[in-house]
């Protein structure tokens, strides 16, 4: 017969506090092949209770400050089970019961007052240890974080036969942390204000973080609200919350500098009323669905530079007869936009219009075509800048036919 792994941590915690790490430690999950990849690794000593995971992709330690341990070791146990077992265990309680109920772990061991129940233990050997992360570099705002990557990561490929495009580059110089992501179509770049700790190189810092990671860990800052520490290695980039450390491996490359891409001045820059341009879009791109071809929106300026929005639907011959909705808008700069279509895809417009909130107005900046068959990119940003203040998004128009 052979030998029974050996699992030997012995903690007790509060079901609440011991729930949360385990959802944080699952982010270090996700991507695992082997057994002992998708478990968590919890280790027990005079410091406390530490959680680790790593699926190669991302590395999470936490630890546990409400728990108690009561012997030294470690025990391998699988995540997912050890969550739902866990859970089943509080079944038929409140949830503020639920919460205080006290959980003990003795080696594989899972403990209640109302239950005892084994958990299937693998031997701690196989778990693979994660390189140190790296000192933390800078901290920054958490909602400014958050606020900055939920706009930044919808402009991310999805397409994993391109995965360069599938990462976030998350590039530090100085004083500003700046995340940028595209799908070839829209380039989306946010700045968020760090604060560098004693003793950082002044020299840019990059990492290619992929977007799947990113947005879990824009998920966890939901409810955090100390500063968020960053660090790079030279095994990827770590982010510091909380208790918590979660390190993403990254992505071998670095996406298209966005520098050259984006236009430092325009030909007219036009404020548009955001509210209208919104409801514009749900109708065309309504209308363009339901017609069927090409499922695109158009804006048009007319030769007195007065702007609609309509869809680019049904036959060609049916273009022309198309009348669009007026979409208000004011010259900020510049001239009026000469006569022009531009193709856009609606859904990329929509989360363009989505990202840049805190106005009843957008500015999208518009760049002189010199034919019609080269379409130029628009920019959008919040403010009448073209530079965006904190945040820009370009977009590429659709050539059609």
């Amino acid at each position: 017969m052979s030998a029974q792994p050996v699992a030997t941590a012995h903690f007790t915690a509060p079901y609440a506090s011991l729930a949360a790490a385990l959802a944080t430690a699952e982010f270090g999950t996700t991507s695992a092949s082997a057994p002992a990849q998708a478990g968590v690794l919890i280790e027990t000593d005079d410091t406390g209770l530490t959680l680790r995971t790593n699926d190669f992709e991302t590395v999470v330690s936490i630890t546990v400050p409400e728990a108690t341990t009561t012997q030294t070791g470690a025990s391998l146990l699988p995540l997912a089970q050890l969550r739902k077992a866990m859970a089943a265990m509080v079944a038929g309680e409140t949830k503020a019961t639920a919460a205080r109920t006290t959980v003990t772990l003795a080696g594989d061991l899972l403990i209640t007052d109302h239950l005892t129940v084994p958990i299937t233990a693998i031997p701690v050997p196989e778990f693979a240890f994660a390189p140190k992360p790296a000192p933390v570099a800078v901290t920054l705002d958490t909602a400014d974080l958050r606020r900055q990557l939920d706009r930044v990561l919808p402009a991310a490929c999805t397409d994993d036969t391109l995965p360069i495009l599938t990462g976030v580059q998350v590039t530090l110089t100085g004083r500003t942390l700046t995340l940028a992501a595209t799908d070839r179509y829209r380039v989306a770049v946010a700045d968020v204000p760090a604060t560098p700790l004693s003793g950082t190189d002044d020299d840019a810092l990059s990492a290619l973080v992929p977007a799947r990671v990113m947005t879990r860990v824009s998920k966890h800052l939901k409810g955090h609200t100390g500063p968020v520490g960053i660090a790079y290695g030279t095994h990827g980039l770590t982010l510091s919350v909380g208790e918590a450390t979660i390190t993403s491996h990254g992505i071998e490359g670095r996406l298209p500098r966005h520098d050259s891409l984006f236009p430092t001045s325009a030909d007219s820059s036009l404020a548009l009323d955001r509210a209208t341009t919104q409801r514009a879009i749900k109708k065309c791109r309504a209308l363009a669905t339901a017609k069927g071809g090409s499922r695109l929106v158009t804006l048009r300026w007319d030769d007195d530079g007065r702007l609609t929005l309509a869809p680019h639907a049904g036959e060609p011959e049916d273009h022309a007869r198309i009348k669009g909705m007026p979409i208000p808008t004011t010259t900020l700069a510049g001239g009026p936009p000469k006569a022009r279509e531009v193709h856009l895809n609606p859904d990329f417009l929509r989360d363009a219009l989505d990202a840049l909130t805190g106005s009843d107005t957008v500015t999208l900046h518009l760049l002189d075509q010199p034919d019609r068959t080269t379409p130029r990119p628009l920019l959008l940003t919040a403010g009448p800048h073209v530079t965006g203040d904190d945040y820009r998004h370009l977009l590429m128009p659709v050539r059609v036919s």
